[in-house]
This record gives structure tokens, sequence and C-alpha cells, in this order.
């Protein structure tokens, strides 16, 4: 059984389905790592495979947000991001797969490869993509007319709510019984990338609620606008209060009992953008744990647990790779529709 979540507290579980999605549980490799003559094992939790058709940390949550929608009745779901938003294209793969229609809200970002393929996946998907951004009074305006009376869920940036969270709660628990099946030590530290936060606070919590006495190295890759210590810990409370509502099992401090590090000095020059650091991090990463990362996530994740190696002694260390490893099923040559797409959204077809 995948959902260790229902299995420990079938109350929350009978309480809060899941709609399956996710191949789980992923699976745990083990690496050398040599630095300076010294060679450390650094064990990789590979959540780049949580799906057949694409990977990704975004797998998890939507097996808990789908099946509230399912339960609510909704025909469609809708979503934020950016142009080449991992986000947006998990949530409009999977929901066509569970019988959904989908809506992507798109903002602008910086040109870089990938994003054009993006693009022509949504196209391809049948993905109604709306651009998103302008002024509140603008944005609430096109929020109305896109969501307005059409049984439409919407899903908040990155998957990010206390219901999306329960996915890595439940991962949390994955690992746990990971361990205790011997598949590795229990890690001192576990690196993830801070985004939306979503994926830190429920996999925090699902360490707590394990019993792992494990420090989750939380490596901010987003504006601190967005994701701060004090953001973190409301949303950890929030999804905690709300699990113990739902089955008072769940211990009332759990929020309490999470051991988080929020590092900030990762950040480098903005969301989206890397410098040298992060560039041979990533090389790195190739090299030694054959892992292909990106840029805005799992690169800046990578520097920081490289950067704290040579220094935190004897600790098994774990890196959560949240990017998906799953190509999309694309064909460049497919001709563009510009009646299916944004007209300015144009430029980003020349990125790849």
């Amino acid at each position: 059984m995948s959902n260790h979540l229902a299995r420990a507290y079938p109350t929350l579980g009978n309480a809060l389905g899941t709609l399956a999605l996710a191949d789980l549980p992923t699976p745990v490799s083990a690496h050398d790592v040599t630095f300076g003559g010294d060679t450390r094992c650094v064990f990789v939790k590979h959540d780049d495979v949580t799906g057949k058709a694409y990977g990704g940390n975004k797998v998890r949550k939507l097996e808990y947000v789908f099946e509230r929608a399912r339960q609510r009745g909704a025909t469609r779901v809708a979503t934020f991001g950016s142009v080449g938003s991992n986000h947006a294209v998990a949530t409009a793969l999977y929901a066509r797969k569970a019988g959904f229609e989908s809506t992507c809200l798109l903002a602008h970002q910086s040109l870089k490869p990938g994003l054009g393929k993006a693009l022509r996946f949504h196209q391809h998907n049948g993905t109604e993509v709306i651009r998103w951004g302008g002024s509140r009074e603008e944005r609430v305006a096109v929020m109305r007319q896109a969501f307005q009376g059409r049984r439409c869920w919407v899903i908040p940036l990155g998957g990010s709510s206390w219901l999306g969270n329960l996915g890595f709660v439940n991962a949390g628990l994955e690992l746990a019984e990971q361990i205790a099946m011997g598949e590795l030590p229990r890690p001192g530290r576990i690196y993830v990338a801070l985004g939306t936060m979503g994926t830190v606070a429920g996999l925090a919590l699902g360490l707590a609620l394990a019993g792992l006495d494990t420090e989750l190295q939380a490596v901010r890759v987003t504006d601190e606008m967005f994701a701060n210590d004090a953001a973190l810990d409301r949303l950890i409370g929030k999804t905690a209060a709300l699990m113990h509502r739902y089955d008072p099992r769940i211990p009332a401090d759990l929020a309490a009992r999470v051991r988080v590090v929020c590092r900030h000095d990762f950040y480098g020059p903005g969301y989206g953008r890397t410098d040298d650091t992060t560039d041979a991090a990533i090389e790195t990463a190739r090299e030694l744990l054959g892992l292909t990362l990106d840029t805005t996530y799992t690169g800046k994740a990578m520097t920081a647990m490289l950067a704290d190696l040579p220094r935190i002694g004897a600790n098994h260390v774990l890196f959560w790779n949240t990017y998906s490893s799953r190509s999309l099923d694309v064909d460049d040559s497919m001709p563009i529709d510009p009646r299916k797409m944004p007209g300015e959204f144009a430029r980003y077809f020349d990125s790849g």
C-alpha cells in the first residue's frame, strides 16, 4: 500500500481520499562522493520518477487535490505558474488522465531552453492557456472570466495548500518505511528546494510524524517575499492543525516537532537565474550522481548540499530530487495554432 498516511491514520485516510496518480514508493540510490580525498556516501530520493508520464514533486500533491475536486463535482481544474512551469505541466497532464479539463494561467518569464516545449505540450494536451499578469484588478477580472460558472477547482501556485501538502506527509512516512526496511540509514540531513513551500511543509511534518530525528535543509529558490521562515511556520501549523482536526490521533503538537532549517544563502541572482556556482553543482551532480537537475530548483538545493558536505561530519545525507526526469511526449515539429495560445507567447517557441 503506497498511502502510508491512510494506513497509519485510517480516520484521516477515510475522510481525505486520494486519486491514484503516482508510482510509489520512489526509489533511493546510494553514491560515493569524494571531496579532497574524503569519500562520503550520499543518498538520493528519486521523486524525479513519481509518474511514468511525468515525474517531479507535484504528482504527490495532485493525488489529494484531484480527489477533493472530484468529490466536489468539479469538471475542470485550474492553476497558475510561469510559461515553463513544471507544476502547470504536471497539473494539465494528469488532469487529462483523470478526466478533468484544465486551465493554466501563465505569466511571462525570462527566455531559456524548454519554454517552447512546455507550450507545445499545452497545445497538444488541450490545455486552456491564459495570460496571467497585470494589476490586481486585471488579474481578478481574468480569474472571474476563467472560473465562474465552469465547475472549476482552483489549485494554488505549486499545488501548495494544506491538502496538497499531505502528499509529502505521506512521503515522509514512505521514507521512514524504506529506512526500516534497510534500504538506507537514517539521514542526518535532507536537502530539498524551498519554492512554494508545500513540499517542505509536508515532508517536515511526515518526518516528525514518523519520529525521525532528521534535519530538513530547505534551500530557498524563490523571492523571500513568497518563501520565508514565518510563512513556512504558518503553513506547517495550518497543515498540522487540520490533520489533527480530521484525526485526533495526529499529535496536537506535531508542528512543534519539526526540524527545518531555511537556507537563504543559495538563492543567487534571482528566481530561475543561475550563476557559476550553481552551474558547477549541476555538472557535479551529473558526473557523480547521474542526475539531471534544473537551474531553478534542484540545482540550487544541490549547491547547498555540496557546499556543506566537507563540514557536516559523519552524518548521512540525502538529496530529495524533485525535478522530473521523464521527457514530455511532444513533437517539436508540431505547428503552432495561434488560436490556442496568447499571441504574446509566440516568442517562447524559439527557445526550444
